[in-house]
């Protein structure tokens, strides 16, 4: 058996564990996380922050379950535009250029290009 049998789902549980990880941090504090959002300007931050759990944490699953993942991965490669450069590129985040707090948007397009339903 090769190794490559694993890489897939090794693929889908790092990829899902930053988004599914970020929404339980979200989750925790959505007072915290919405004022920051307000501090950013961020449009109805009340709102927003409800939006943004769902979408981390349906997201995340989705890619880990393997449901409608091009979809999934579509749409948090999307999340991942709309944080660097609505929220992390304004705030001047200069540690998230070092470490990146949001997954990469190249591993979510290859997980939507290879389709990760094999």
């Amino acid at each position: 058996m090769s190794g490559k049998v694993f890489l897939l789902p090794l693929a889908r549980v790092l990829m899902s564990s930053l988004f599914v990880w970020d929404g339980i941090v979200q989750l925790r504090n959505p007072g915290g996380t919405a004022q920051y959002f307000a501090s950013l300007h961020v449009p109805a931050p009340n709102i927003t922050i409800w939006i943004s759990i769902l979408v981390h944490l349906l997201g995340g699953l989705a890619l880990l379950a393997g449901f409608y993942t091009r979809w999934a991965a579509a749409l948090l490669v999307l999340v991942c535009l709309g944080t660097a450069f609505g929220v992390h590129l304004p705030a001047g985040d200069q540690g998230s250029r070092i470490v990146p707090r949001e997954p990469h948007p190249a591993m979510a397009t290859a997980l939507f290009r290879r389709g990760a339903s094999a």
